[in-house]
């Protein structure tokens, strides 16, 4: 009963860490790729995009967006880094995507934002390592 117990648990620990590692190299479907900023440049939309993100975002993502936010410790996978090369270099479409469909436990906010203020947020995160 023993070694089946061991299979088992190594089974589980094998499992957990493969969705750990699907989730941490989440990318955007290629048609996101497509999806223009209508805002690309906007300084107020930088400012505004900040405003939100410090209301919704920096809990998780840390107010540098490091991912090292207070509620960080308890997720699996941890948030994104926001400061890395590999998020800069996604497209805006690809990260207007992400923050607008989600991915357990990043939220979508298809719903909760408008269009609008998802891409403010877009162009604010794209904005931080400059």
């Amino acid at each position: 009963m023993k070694t089946k117990s061991k299979i088992l648990v190594a089974l589980l620990l094998f499992i957990g860490f493969i969705n750990a590692k699907a989730q941490s190299t989440w990318v955007a479907p290629k048609n996101a790729d497509d999806i223009s900023n209508p805002l690309k440049n906007d300084q107020t939309a930088i400012k505004k995009g900040k405003t939100l993100y410090m209301q919704l975002c920096a809990v998780c993502h840390g107010d540098k967006g490091k991912g090292d936010g207070v509620a960080s410790a308890s997720l699996n996978p941890k948030p994104a880094n926001f400061m890395i090369d590999k998020f800069h270099k996604q497209t805006d479409g690809a990260v207007f995507w992400k923050l607008t469909e989600g991915k357990p436990p990043m939220a979508s906010y298809k719903e909760s934002l408008t269009e609008t203020q998802r891409w403010q947020l877009v162009i604010y995160l794209k904005s931080l390592k400059k």
